[in-house]
This record gives C-alpha cells, sequence and structure tokens, in this order.
C-alpha cells in the first residue's frame, strides 16, 4: 500500500505511521485523512501488528488540520460545515478507539488537531521543546474534538482553550496531563518504540479488551456523549456569522493573517 501524505513501515510487531506533510507541517488534509483511513482500516484487521506509533516527519508532529485547503472551498452553513467537520473528528477519535495502543511520539508542534490528534492516542511522548495548543478561537473557529477538558481538568483546559493558548511547553503539557513523559529532543520515538514493543509483548487479545475497558469507562463518565455535543457546538460556531468574525475575515482577506491579528489584539490595547 502506497500514499503520498503519510509513511508507514513496521517494525517487528510495531506499525510506525509518520505524517508526512512537512513542508506543510503535516496539516492534514482530506488527501491525508483518506489515507489514514484507509492505513487503519488495514491495522485494525492486522493481528501481527500489536501497537501503533504515531509521529511527524520534519519540524513539526502537525499543525493541525490544513487552513488553506479549507479558504479554497468557502462554507457558510450548517450543512456545509457539519460532514467536514465529522470527517475530522473521526479520524482523530479512530486513535482512540483502534484496537492497538496508539503511542504518539511528538516533537516540534501539535497544535489544533495535531494536538487532538496527539491527545487521542493512548500514551504521548514529548520531546523537549515541544509547543502543544488550541488556537482557534483566535481565528473564529471551534473545537473539532474537545478531549483537553478530560485530560487536564476544567481549569487548565479553560484558561488554554479561551486564550488560545499555542505555546503550552512540553513540560506544561505534562503537568496538565496531556502527555506520559517528556524526553530531550530526538529520542521521543526510540522511547515510543520502546513503549510499544513492552506493550506487544503481551496478550494482545487481553491488551486490546483492557484499552475497551478503559475507553468504556470514560464513555461511562459521559465522554462520548460530551464530544458530539462539543462537535455540534463546533458546527454551530464554523457557521455563525458575528460582526467580529465578519471583520477579521475582511481584514484577513484584504491585508493577510497577520493584519486581522494584529486588529483584533489592539482592540482593547
Amino acid at each position: 500500500m502506497t500514499f503520498d501524505t503519510i509513511a508507514f513501515e513496521r517494525r517487528g510487531p510495531v506499525g510506525l505511521l509518520r505524517l508526512n506533510r512537512p513542508d506543510r507541517l503535516n496539516a492534514i488534509d482530506s488527501r491525508m485523512i483518506d489515507e489514514l483511513n484507509r492505513l487503519l482500516d488495514q491495522v485494525e484487521k492486522d493481528e501481527t501488528i500489536r501497537a501503533l506509533v504515531v509521529a511527524g516527519a520534519g519540524r513539526a508532529f502537525s499543525a493541525g488540520f490544513d487552513l488553506k485547503e479549507g479558504s479554497a472551498e468557502p462554507k457558510t452553513s450548517v450543512a456545509d460545515w457539519r460532514p467536514v467537520l465529522k470527517r475530522d473528528y473521526d479520524v482523530i477519535m479512530r486513535f482512540w478507539h483502534l484496537s492497538q495502543p496508539t503511542i504518539a511520539a511528538v516533537h516540534g508542534y501539535a497544535l489544533a488537531g495535531g494536538c487532538e490528534l496527539a491527545m487521542a492516542c493512548d500514551i504521548t511522548i514529548a520531546a523537549e521543546g515541544t509547543r502543544f495548543g488550541e488556537p482557534e478561537l483566535r481565528f473564529g473557529s471551534g473545537i473539532v474534538v474537545l478531549l483537553m477538558p478530560w485530560l487536564s481538568g476544567p481549569k487548565k483546559a479553560k484558561e488554554a482553550l479561551l486564550t488560545g493558548n499555542d505555546k503550552i511547553t512540553a513540560e506544561e503539557a505534562l503537568a496538565m496531563g496531556l502527555v506520559n513523559r517528556v524526553v530531550p529532543a530526538g529520542t521521543e520515538l526510540d522511547v515510543a518504540l520502546g513503549i510499544a514493543r513492552e506493550i506487544a509483548v503481551n496478550d494482545r487479545v487481553k491488551v486490546a479488551m483492557t484499552k475497551q475497558a478503559i475507553n468504556r469507562t470514560y464513555d461511562i463518565m459521559g465522554l462520548t456523549q460530551a464530544l458530539d455535543m462539543a462537535h455540534d457546538v463546533d458546527v454551530l460556531i464554523e457557521s455563525t456569522e458575528t460582526p467580529e468574525g465578519r471583520t477579521f475575515r475582511e481584514i484577513t482577506r484584504k491585508d493577510g493573517l497577520k493584519a486581522a491579528l494584529a486588529w483584533r489584539d489592539a482592540r482593547f490595547a
């Protein structure tokens, strides 16, 4: 199986998936989503793959969903936005639901949808110097998969999400519960592969059952229902026209994103 936007290789019983659009900081576009779904379909059925490590090629893990692709196809209504955001939501949550444990090896940047993908993996290893964040509200957008409150608690999640902080350090992410370990830069993939191998020697069926039981615990607490509700809110956010949002977009179209951000930041200076 060959791909354009991702790469996959076998390391014994461990699968290694790389997001592979380094020129775009591994931004997740529709082609990548299609290829991720194709690969994960195969991984799900392959009993010889006992764990999956996810990494990013180049300078970053992932800068999130590809905004350039989205702007090329303007959307205004709920009917326009719902299928697109559902596609985005589903591909992130595949890493949460995959039978095999998923381990993210994160470096550089893990922002917006990239941050959500890292959080959706069962275990997350971060390199020193990594920056995490969900800056969507800074651009008038919503959160596709609202996992952060479940990992960090409401106080830290509200601070990060409502400010649109995209400079959360690896150490801060560790303290928030978003990652498992912070390791020296350049070692994150080896550490992730090591953990995957530790998992791989255990009984495959019983590992899958235990992962399912942990996920089911969160479902009983309401995770799936809450994520579905937040997804509906995201659809409304994207399709709701506000005076501030209209001005922001007009400045962006006319003068560029930096000018729009400068206008936003200067309003109450």
